[in-house]
């Protein structure tokens, strides 16, 4: 028997053109292609296969993301979200996020997925610089990406975007004014996410070529920096490593993820998670791809938590200490070297902790390997 299901993420795999740095499990196609149509059919009776199963009945978060959901159209968004609504209890209290590219969203679009129970737009904008974005291979400009948040504010109050740095040809004062541009843009949550150069994209073959230099960790850190500055000052909180919200407007779907809540996956490539108090299996494609034991899912929770500026409390650290005794000397190890602190009952990452993530999440997972 396994725990219900808390958050359900749904995968767009299509996109008007792949983006030089994307690895994800998208595709290119041209808007009213056959593929989409289908897909929309396919994802119908996924949603009501999962609502007969009773997979919906607990859903606090939903999420649609991809590839570029508002890319599918009005029609197949409007048949796969008013399917969600019969099959689960899609009201004002479920966090219900779609992401969005400014060239296709528009002012009936945004209507339209208003009225059927979408209240968190997430834009996909990276940077408000033209010459970055044409180094990014994206469909829009600038001026595209500040209409598309004033058209997303006719109706929706929680409007996110995301940020890039650490690309090739951005500047530091480059980056810094797309950061204050979405503030002056009135938006209440900014995810900023460095630079990833994966094999096979253009991007990973530019770097193996020599054409295109490779990641710098320490010129990354440096943006997150700036981000954190400007976004401190503008009344903005950092509540996960990447994720910066003004207040009561965090992503609930986000923090889901980091708290070991069980999440549904629908559509190509969609990741689940499955647990209960002695296991925690992740599963795509019908492929389990991790299948913890108890001991190595409390650590696990303190690992994630750790990406969380609020950590994790001391009952959750005692608690996977029960089969991982170590542990506490390892987070006094971290403590030490400045990655993370402890202080009134919770264990919490540093600033320095954030950029190191690999040595401070590391080194609690090489608890419970």
């Amino acid at each position: 028997m396994f725990d219900p299901y808390k958050a359900l993420y749904i995968h767009v795999p299509f996109c008007k053109q792949r983006c030089a740095y994307c690895d994800f499990a998208t595709r290119a196609v041209p808007q009213g292609d056959a593929a989409i149509n289908a897909y929309a059919d396919d994802m119908v009776l996924s949603i009501r296969r999962a609502g007969k199963q009773g997979f919906l009945g607990s859903i606090e978060t939903v999420y649609l993301g991809g590839g570029t959901p508002t890319y599918l159209g009005s029609r197949a968004l409007t048949e796969i979200l008013y399917t969600l609504s019969l099959s689960m209890h899609l009201t004002d209290e479920v966090e219900c996020s779609m992401e969005a590219n400014p060239d296709s969203l528009d002012e009936r679009l945004v209507k339209d997925v208003w009225a059927l129970g979408v209240n968190r737009l997430s834009i996909g904008v990276q940077s408000f610089d033209d010459r970055v974005l044409g180094i990014l291979g994206r469909v829009h400009d600038a001026e595209a990406a500040k209409r598309a948040i004033e058209i997303a504010h006719e109706r929706f109050e929680n409007v996110s975007v995301d940020l890039m740095c650490g690309i090739p040809g951005q500047s530091q004062e480059s980056f810094a004014a797309s950061v204050r541009t979405a503030v002056a843009a009135g938006v209440t949550h900014v995810s900023i996410y460095p630079l990833e150069i994966h094999e096979g994209t253009p991007f990973g073959r530019a770097v193996a070529a020599g054409r295109m230099p490779a990641i710098d960790e320490d010129l990354e850190a440096s943006y997150m920096e700036i981000a954190e500055e400007i976004l401190g000052q503008a009344g903005f909180s950092r509540y996960e490593v990447a994720s910066y919200a003004r207040p009561g407007f965090a992503c609930r779907h986000n923090i889901a993820y980091w708290t070991g809540v069980p999440y549904l996956g629908l559509g190509p490539s969609a990741a689940t998670m499955t647990q209960n108090a002695t296991r925690r299996m992740r599963k795509q494609d019908d492929c389990v791809t991790d299948d913890l034991d108890a001991r190595q899912m409390r650590v696990e929770d303190v690992m994630m938590g750790m990406r969380m500026s609020q950590g994790v409390s001391d009952e959750l650290v005692a608690h996977a200490s029960e089969l991982a005794p170590e542990l506490v000397d390892v987070l006094d190890g971290l403590a030490s070297r400045g990655l993370c602190t402890h202080a009134d009952g919770r264990w919490r990452p540093t600033e320095r902790g954030w950029l190191c993530g690999n040595d401070l999440y590391g080194a609690i997972l090489d608890v419970a390997p």
